[in-house]
Parts: structure tokens; C-alpha cells; sequence
């Protein structure tokens, strides 16, 4: 097993709101995520999720336990820019994160601010747009492009950064089917041609289902890890923190209610289809 890159321990987090009270957003969470994982986490609105995702680059501190990035304590502010570099995040909304009038300039920002040498960062924004496939695309404005094309600009702008782990914090919330397949190829594809790990913030069952590594979070503790195949055969499980399950799982387990002998692990269309072509054919 590879070392963690991101490690929490105990890790808890509230805030005071305007009436003055201080609700818990996260009631201890120990969470290992591997270099090179590929990791979805689960979770409804108010599961605490996102607020777990910002404490992944010290976007926010703990307001009890530990949060460590390859090692480093986020807590230390002498080792902000370091976080920061190992660990970058991509929002939901891409037009918050697009700060340029042309598109190569905006992935060419954060490293210039890193102060990078200009030849290396001409060729990290050529390798970074060549690999969410906006290569074409470098001279044109952000502001014409698609939802989906914003947001791989978005994620452009932080491989420019060289990040060894990109936590997205529901990147395809505001996208259509389209744009949504689009960015989680992309980074499906960085993970497993460049080895980046990449941590994923969803409500989607489909994206989550594509994962190596699922976590689910309820009411800002986790309540189940593993991978897909496995957390999703607790059909019940999920149903009580208030989750569904994707659409092949649901058919197979109402068919185990009604006494069929299905497997409840044929995760994608191809095996549901071939489940059913067995049961069918005995």
C-alpha cells in the first residue's frame, strides 16, 4: 500500500453562525487517501462533504483533530504554499476559478504566480490543455466556451500547477450529461496516465460508481468505504442516510426482494445486462 497523501485523523469541524450557534460540520473523521487513489466521496447536501474536500488543501482548518498532507500538518502556516502545491482543488462553479481574457493565459496564472521560469510554464500550459483536450482552444476566450469547456479549462489551471492529488468539489454540478461524461473522463484519464490523485466530491451515483474507492458521508461522519461494488450491495444501508443507489443496482436488489438469485455487484450496464441474460436463460 502506498503511503497517504492526505491523512485526517479525529478530524472535526464547526463554525458559528449569525445566531450565535455552532452547528458540527464534521464529527470526527479518520480518512487515508493513497497516492495514485482514484477516491469519489459520497454524500448528501449537509453530509459535510465539500467542508471535508476544503480541508484537503487547508482551505479551512480543523477546529479539532489533524489534518496532514504528505505528512505536513495543514495547521502550520509556514507550509501553506507547500499544501497548496501538492494538493489542488477545482470548484463547482468554473467561472469562479477563470481569472484571464484568453484561455492559455488563465491556465499560465497560477504558475506564474508560483514563479515558474517562463519556458516551463509555456510548456506545462501546452501539456496541461493537450491533456483535458483544450489544446485547440488556447487562444480563444473563456467566457465563449461551454460549461464543460470552462470547467476542463479550470482543471487545466491546476495540472499547470504540477499537483501531485486534484480534489474536485462537485465539478459537474452546474453541467449538462455531456459536459458532466467530458470532465470525468478527463480525470479518470490524468489518474491513470499521469498517476495524479484524484479525489472527487459528488452526489451523483453514476460518478461515484466509477470510482476505485468509494467514501460515503452522513451528517459529517463517514458511514461507509470500500469500493463501489461493495458499498453499493448495502442497498438499505445507503436508503437510510437518505441515498439512492444507481439504476442497475436498484433493478437487481427489487429483484432479490422478490426471491430472484441475483448478484448484487454487476455495477455497470455490460454485467446488470448479463445478470439478467442468465437469470433469464435459467
Amino acid at each position: 500500500m502506498n503511503d497517504p497523501i492526505i491523512k485526517t485523523e479525529d478530524l472535526r469541524f464547526s463554525y458559528t453562525n449569525a445566531e450565535g450557534e455552532s452547528p458540527v460540520v464534521l464529527g470526527g473523521v479518520d480518512l487515508q487517501i493513497e497516492k495514485g487513489s482514484f477516491v469519489a466521496v459520497l454524500g448528501h447536501n449537509g453530509s459535510g462533504k465539500s467542508t471535508l474536500a476544503k480541508h484537503m488543501n487547508a482551505i479551512l482548518l480543523p477546529s479539532g483533530g489533524k489534518v496532514y498532507v504528505s505528512g505536513t500538518d495543514t495547521a502550520d502556516e509556514e507550509k501553506l504554499l507547500d499544501i497548496r502545491r501538492t494538493v489542488g482543488m477545482v470548484f463547482q462553479n468554473p467561472d469562479n476559478q477563470i481569472v484571464a481574457n484568453v484561455v492559455e493565459e488563465d491556465v499560465a496564472f497560477a504558475p506564474e504566480n508560483l514563479g515558474v521560469a517562463p519556458e516551463e510554464i509555456r510548456r506545462r500550459v501546452d501539456e496541461a490543455l493537450q491533456a483535458v483536450g483544450m489544446y485547440e482552444y488556447r487562444e480563444h476566450a473563456p467566457h465563449l466556451l461551454s460549461g464543460g469547456q470552462k470547467q476542463r479549462i479550470a482543471i487545466a489551471g491546476v495540472i499547470a500547477m504540477e499537483p501531485e492529488c486534484i480534489v474536485l468539489d462537485e465539478p459537474t454540478a452546474m453541467l449538462d450529461p455531456v459536459g458532466r461524461a467530458d470532465v470525468l473522463r478527463t480525470v479518470k484519464q490524468l489518474n491513470r496516465t499521469k498517476g495524479v490523485t484524484v479525489v472527487i466530491i459528488t452526489h451523483h451515483m453514476d460518478e461515484a460508481a466509477q470510482a476505485d474507492r468509494l467514501v460515503v458521508m452522513a451528517k459529517g461522519k463517514v458511514v461507509a468505504d470500500g469500493t463501489p461494488k461493495e458499498v453499493f450491495q448495502d442497498v438499505e444501508g445507503l436508503k437510510a442516510v437518505g441515498l439512492t443507489v444507481p439504476d442497475t443496482t436498484e433493478l437487481l436488489w427489487q429483484l432479490r426482494q422478490a426471491g430472484q438469485d441475483v448478484p448484487l455487484d454487476a455495477l455497470s450496464d455490460e454485467e446488470c445486462a448479463r445478470a439478467l441474460y442468465d437469470l433469464l436463460n435459467n
